[in-house]
């Protein structure tokens, strides 16, 4: 299955706002992820479409999640950003050309359409049995579990005001 690069980063904002305490500015997680605020910007408001994040306005605004880590799958994030619909949808080439096959004959999927449709099931219940939750623990495993405390305390730095600039306090960024 092919996912656009939203995906991606839409993943990683969410992992990294379970570890702030407050609001995170869309300016800020691009910043952290040294991607176009823009583009993120679009993300971020594909997830809150979704009801995964929602936006909180002021001068410490920004975004949360909407529910705890546990109860956002990676499917949950695949659809608000790719949307819902199938990655292979059958076009009946079987009832084309010189031997096409009557449409009275064709009473059930054909076999590709079949088997596409099972890896598909399975990709999204893969999908959907792993959570936010999930990744933030595999993030502490492989990053330490300080890792994003400390990338909370810098996203959430100078929220007062404009985005402030820097690292995450010497760490560098976990695989998150």
């Amino acid at each position: 299955m092919k996912l656009s690069g939203g995906v991606e980063w839409a993943l990683h904002c969410c992992v990294v706002l379970t570890a702030a305490s407050r609001p995170v500015p869309a300016a800020r997680l691009a910043e952290l992820h040294d991607v176009s605020p823009s583009y993120l910007a679009k993300q971020m408001q594909a997830l809150s479409r979704a009801g995964l994040v929602r936006s909180v306005q002021g001068k410490t605004g920004g975004y949360v999640l909407t529910r705890e880590a546990a109860e956002i799958t990676l499917l949950d994030v695949v659809q608000a950003v790719d949307g819902p619909d199938p990655a292979f949808v059958c076009t009946e080439i079987r009832r084309r050309g010189p031997l096409a096959t009557p449409p009275e004959k064709c009473t059930k999927p054909c076999p590709v359409a079949r088997a596409m449709g099972a890896a598909e099931a399975a990709w999204r219940a893969s999908l959907a049995a792993m959570t936010i939750a999930d990744l933030v623990t595999s993030v502490e495993g492989d990053s330490g579990p300080e890792a994003l405390p400390a990338v909370g305390s810098w996203l959430t730095a100078g929220t007062d005001g404009p985005a402030a600039t820097g690292t995450s306090a010497g760490t560098g960024s976990p695989s998150a």
